[in-house]
């Protein structure tokens, strides 16, 4: 691991849980999976939606519009402005978000390809104070064409009208590497409450369904990359249905 990296990481996994932090947002329809793999040089323009049916029949949806570069070898910055909408009250502005992820191995020199996410985020409405998010990520190659990532997720908010604990959320993916512009999968999405003390299984979150990825090399540097995916809710405190796509432009 390079020494940059450890410094980095050293700083920020004690900043993330020692500022005096309070409350975790809801899942958004607009998650998607991260990946610990950074591109150095890399610029893009990002855009991510989503839309789910909840059980009382209402629609939450939301979309963010970010602009990324990767610094170096290890670290990846974006910034994000965030929408949603809700039935019946319409679409609004939701947050302003920075988002850094820092990978903290080299690509492929180990079993497992491991990373940090760090998110700060500044809702409209200042009720909800600063919204931190943080966790580990992690990338393996099952086989040759089959890749599984896995990854968990701290999130609290600080300075907010309504004090709460810090939540865990997870996410995983898998992708059969069938060719560049289309390759097959599923992904899953869950908030379990609480991270030590986590909710009776049938307030938490659970959402899988299949998905699809893929990459169109536009010449040079540019590309378009792609991955959309219908999510199935597990339980009935999560969305029946949620479709969720994101599209990047790389050049």
């Amino acid at each position: 691991m390079h020494t940059a990296i450890k410094a980095g990481a050293g700083l920020l996994l004690p900043l993330a849980l020692s500022l005096g932090l309070a409350g975790a947002a809801h899942a958004s329809p607009a998650d998607y999976v991260y990946n610990p793999i950074v591109e150095q040089g890399e610029k893009e323009i990002d855009f991510k939606m989503g839309s789910a049916k909840l059980r009382d029949g209402t629609r939450e949806s939301a979309m963010s519009l970010g602009l990324g570069y990767g610094v170096n070898s290890w670290w990846f910055t974006e910034v994000y402005a965030k929408w949603n909408r809700q039935t019946p009250d319409g679409q609004r502005f939701d947050a302003v978000e920075w988002e850094n992820k820092f990978q903290l191995t080299e690509t492929g020199k180990y079993p497992v390809d491991v990373g940090v996410i760090v998110e700060l985020e500044r809702p409209q409405d200042r009720s909800e104070g600063w919204e931190l998010r943080w966790g580990p990520l992690f990338q393996m190659e099952l086989t040759p064409s089959i890749v599984a990532n896995a990854n968990l997720l701290f999130g609290r908010h600080y300075r907010s009208a309504t004090p709460s604990s810090m939540e865990l959320d997870y996410q995983w993916q898998l992708r059969y590497r069938w060719k560049p512009e289309l390759e097959v999968g599923a992904q899953g999405f869950g908030s379990m409450g609480p991270w030590r003390d986590w909710l009776p299984s049938a307030q938490q979150e659970h959402k899988a369904g299949p998905a699809v990825f893929g990459k169109i090399r536009l010449g040079g540097h540019q590309a378009i990359k792609y991955n959309a995916a219908w999510l199935v809710g597990t339980n009935t405190n999560t969305p029946r249905g949620t479709f969720r796509m994101q599209a990047e432009y790389e050049f």
